[in-house]
């Protein structure tokens, strides 16, 4: 049987009011990060543009976890502090947050970006400098590889994407015939849908047809007729919130009654607003789900619900347990030297060793990194949307 987590009624409306309040506190440049009363972690996440409906959350879960380590005695003592920086949704915003956190805020490192597409961007600035990054969303090939000071506690998508594909079949074991579309301006969904379709072609299905799609686009009507006229079982799509589910609407009302799967970028429920009651029965691979039993998690549940009224998005778990990677490593580092002693250069390139070693118990289970920076992850699921009768207010179920 399915097992529902919390509906998500006003979720936008609670992330967007809880957003506004994060007040940005940059530091002084004629300070280091070692000799502050409090210990600067930069967040860059979207705050503004098409792509704040994932960075909300992502800031939701940043804001908990600095008040639930900082709780619990911060890094030796010293509480940590976040640092935020707008990175709206392109390259040039994501570089000029970086470039802010590592040179005007002198943090110890950062949560960010939210996009591959700005990772690739603003990730070589940070490497250059010998800054640590945590990606909490960036699940496109080859970003640990940008460089040494690079990681993500993402689960890349040749990992989650084929989860889902199973679940279809799952399903409807029947299912012949697939649609892929795609975001062909943005890297994660250009890297998405390649694991997609060959996942497609890998299980023996017949990819009918290909279609393009920019996630400024608002208008579907003539990819979503095309494939239609193809008569697929199954639709696939790699794009973003605002542009997938515009395109899950107009095929809908275009006639279009199979399976649906969501690609990484579908993944939040500020979804719901967009398609609405089209939403229903959609598909999407989870690297989160809130019944995890570890302690970490319920602590973070339950604030985010109290913060909420609603279980935790993948988003923001996602964005806590970068945080607690961060604060984790840095105690440990401080066990070690305190880190008042370390000069900034130093400790950044200390934390970074010490993060890539660890282990961690987080929201997404336990956890580790390979040398590369890359994510080692053993706990997955897929979810279902399913929609109340007008359309309104949604959950995801998770199945089994």
């Amino acid at each position: 049987m399915p097992k529902s987590i919390a509906p998500l009624p006003g979720l936008a409306i609670a992330l967007s009011l809880f957003f506004t309040s994060c007040a940005q506190s940059p530091t002084s440049t004629s300070e280091t990060a070692s000799s502050q009363a409090d210990i600067p972690l930069g967040a860059a996440l979207a705050q503004t543009s098409n792509v704040a409906l994932l960075g909300q959350e992502q800031v939701a879960g940043v804001k908990i976890a600095e008040q639930y380590f900082n709780t619990k005695g911060g890094v030796g003592g010293r509480p940590i502090q976040i640092v935020f920086q707008d990175t709206s949704g392109d390259e040039a915003g994501a570089i000029n947050a970086f470039q802010t956190l590592i040179n005007q805020d002198r943090v110890v490192g950062i949560i960010g970006p939210t996009l591959s597409q700005q990772a690739f961007g603003a990730n070589p600035i940070a490497d250059r400098a010998g800054v640590p990054v945590l990606g909490p969303s960036n699940t496109a090939k080859g970003i640990p590889q940008i460089g040494e000071f690079i990681a993500r506690v993402s689960a890349p998508i040749t990992v989650v994407a084929p989860n889902a594909l199973k679940a279809a079949l799952k399903i409807n074991p029947k299912l012949k015939r697939v649609a892929v579309f795609y975001a062909q301006n943005d890297a994660y969904s250009k890297s998405e849908t390649e694991i997609f379709q060959q996942t497609v072609k890998d299980a023996k299905l017949d990819l009918v047809t290909v279609q393009k799609f920019q996630t400024t686009d608002t208008d579907f009507q003539t990819q979503a007729t095309n494939a239609i006229n193809l008569k697929p079982d199954l639709v696939i799509i790699s794009g973003l919130a605002a542009d997938g589910g515009n395109l899950v609407r107009q095929l809908r009302e275009l006639g279009y009654q199979g399976l649906i799967i969501g690609g990484n970028g579908l993944n939040t429920s500020n979804i719901f607003p967009v398609c609405q009651a089209d939403c229903d029965g959609i598909l999407i691979a989870q690297a989160y789900s809130p019944d995890h039993p570890g302690a970490v998690n319920v602590a973070f549940r339950q604030a985010f619900q109290q913060q909420f009224k609603s279980d935790p998005p993948q988003f923001s778990a996602q964005a806590f347990a970068a945080v607690q990677v961060f604060v984790e490593a840095l105690q440990a580092v401080d066990q070690q030297t305190k880190i008042a002693q370390i000069p900034l250069p130093e400790l950044r390139q200390k934390l970074n060793a010490q993060l890539l070693k660890g282990s961690y118990d987080t929201p997404l289970g336990k956890i580790s990194f390979t040398p590369e920076g890359e994510i080692v992850q053993t706990s997955f699921y897929v979810a279902q949307i399913k929609m109340d009768a007008g359309g309104e207010k949604g959950k995801f179920v998770f199945l089994k």
